[in-house]
């Protein structure tokens, strides 16, 4: 299989992973949530998720990175996995998919 659809395949199952790692507080997925900024996907199938939280003063602060990392570097094809915390840009609403907009009744 070629590098290029061996990242896509391994980016795809990362993306099935994120949807699967809810926001204890808020009944919908970190992915919809908006909470993931970019899942890179490196030749050594190292793959490196920067994410932000709702707020910095989060209750889950601590564990949700870890679980997002535990849960990511077990996914089929990742080699090792890596959480980068940002608040730039803060996140807001307006980063929730449209279904989590709905989910909440934002919509």
């Amino acid at each position: 299989m070629s590098e290029i659809t061996e990242k896509m395949k391994v980016e795809k199952n990362v993306l099935t992973t994120l949807k699967g790692i809810f926001d204890p507080e808020i009944p919908v997925n970190v992915f919809d949530l908006g909470l993931i900024y970019e899942i890179d996907v490196q030749e050594d199938m190292k793959v490196t998720i920067i994410m932000t939280l709702t707020a910095p003063n989060c209750p889950v602060a601590e564990s949700l990175p870890n679980e997002i990392k535990e849960k990511v570097a077990n996914t089929d094809g990742v080699n090792d996995a890596e959480v980068e915390m940002t608040f730039e840009p803060p996140w807001n609403q307006d980063m929730m998919s449209e279904e989590a907009k709905l989910d909440l009744g934002f919509l």
